[in-house]
């Protein structure tokens, strides 16, 4: 068996906790059915990177704002308008509180794709008389790199950083990288496929000591890992609602007081004239109703998941071998797990797992049939990387979820290794 990891450690007992959470109304596992938590009703959801599910709290709170609250909060003159205004801004609190912004500095938009388009592109345009270079990393978010991509063909010039085996950014290849011509450092926060945690406060640091701007992707880590834009010199950070058990379609951007950006979208001067068109007030209020959830949950909330994550490794490591972990389990979400299974044909194996939802790679990329970029830039070979799949746990899962999931997974791979040798 080969890892790429230290797989040490025993698997905590979780079921005391989540009790306790569920009497505080904090972790709502029960299904609508009334089905028991502890009982499996397939099929079970493991795809917590690709989105979520909408928290029962945050629909509860978007709910009125469909119907007897749709007002337009560019409607002043009105009580229609008023109170959908009021809505937005507390939301605009929330999101501000999660992250120790002000509240100005939060742009709404629709999502972390049109956040990264608006801060790297904008800041890119809003710059290009101080400098014409952008650095970034090779696995990034293709929101991120295909900004790049399209900033190269108007004559910016974009530094593409490796990454070392543990998928991790070096930071002397950052510090070698800046320039007296550099604008813009983007380095997310989290992989979206490995779960990575790069060190953006360390990153800030140096970017503000280089006279950089720093933008981080962070869509994945919002609301899972404590981030003070402030202590950690951010700039710009991306926020996606659909990835923290808010709803799809909204997301924010922080915007640094004083920073410039020039917009993607023109309208109306909507949100500081960053982001015009009429606000989605529904939405809105479900991201910052998520945003305050995940801030009183951001103690206990990581701790039971990585408890079911470990569990789910354990279990499988001790089922089958040749298996392959991707990415640093130091520094990584909660919730992550990417594995690899040497000798198994990854169309198999995913079919062979169709009663559990799970992802062979970013859900962005899945009409690709090429190898995983993430996976490759750390030296996975494309047979490998072919036959993994990326494990998400979140909120609402359970031991006894996790435990059917390993069950099938050493089913599976076994039964196709077999049948490989015939």
């Amino acid at each position: 068996m080969a890892c790429v990891c230290n797989l040490a450690g025993s698997v905590p007992k979780v079921e005391d906790e989540l009790e306790s959470g569920r009497r505080r109304g904090k972790v709502k596992i029960q299904a609508e059915d009334g089905k028991s938590p502890n009982s499996v009703h397939t099929p079970i959801y493991l795809d917590n990177h690709a989105t979520t599910p909408v928290d029962p709290r945050v629909l509860e709170e978007m709910l009125p704002y469909f119907r007897e609250k749709f007002g337009n909060p560019a409607s002043r003159n009105h009580s229609f308008g008023w109170n959908a205004g009021k809505a937005v801004e507390k939301a605009r609190e929330q999101v501000a509180k999660l992250i120790g912004a002000n509240v100005k500095e939060v742009v709404f938009t629709s999502g972390a794709t049109e956040s990264d388009n608006l801060a790297i592109k904008g800041v890119a345009h809003a710059r290009n008389d101080k400098g014409d270079h952008i650095i970034t990393a090779v696995t990034e978010h293709r929101a991120v790199l295909d900004s790049c991509k399209r900033l190269e063909q108007e004559g910016f010039r974009v530094t593409y950083l490796p990454v070392r085996k543990d998928g991790l950014v070096d930071l002397e290849d950052l510090r070698r990288a800046i320039n007296d011509k550099t604008v813009l450092v983007t380095i997310m926060a989290a992989n979206n496929e490995i779960g990575v945690l790069h060190p953006w406060g360390e990153i800030g640091k140096l970017c503000h000591k280089s006279g950089v701007i720093f933008h981080t992707d962070a869509a994945q880590a919002t609301g899972k890992v404590p981030l003070d834009v402030v202590k950690d010199d951010v700039d710009l950070v991306s926020i996606s609602g659909h990835k923290m058990y808010g709803p799809k379609g909204i997301g924010a951007l922080y915007v640094r007081d004083g920073i410039r950006v020039e917009p993607n979208i023109d309208g109306g001067g909507h949100e500081h004239g960053m982001r015009s068109g009429t606000l989605n007030v529904p939405g809105i209020v479900g991201l910052g109703k998520a945003c305050e959830i995940a801030q009183e949950e951001m103690t206990a909330e990581p701790k039971r998941i990585s408890a079911l994550r470990d569990r789910l490794r354990d279990r499988i490591l001790q089922g089958v071998d040749e298996v392959h972990i991707n990415g640093s389990l130091e520094h990584r979400l909660a919730g992550n797990l990417n594995i690899s299974f040497e000798n198994v044909d990854g169309e198999s194996l995913m079919l062979g797992l169709s009663d559990i939802a799970v992802s062979s790679s970013s859900a962005c990329r899945t009409a690709s049939l090429q190898a995983s970029h993430v996976l490759r830039s750390l030296g996975v070979s494309d047979d490998l990387a072919h036959s993994t799949i990326r494990f998400g746990v979140g909120r609402f899962n359970t031991e006894a979820e996790i435990d059917y999931a390993a069950g099938k997974v050493i089913e599976v791979v076994s039964s196709l290794r077999e049948l490989s040798r015939v």
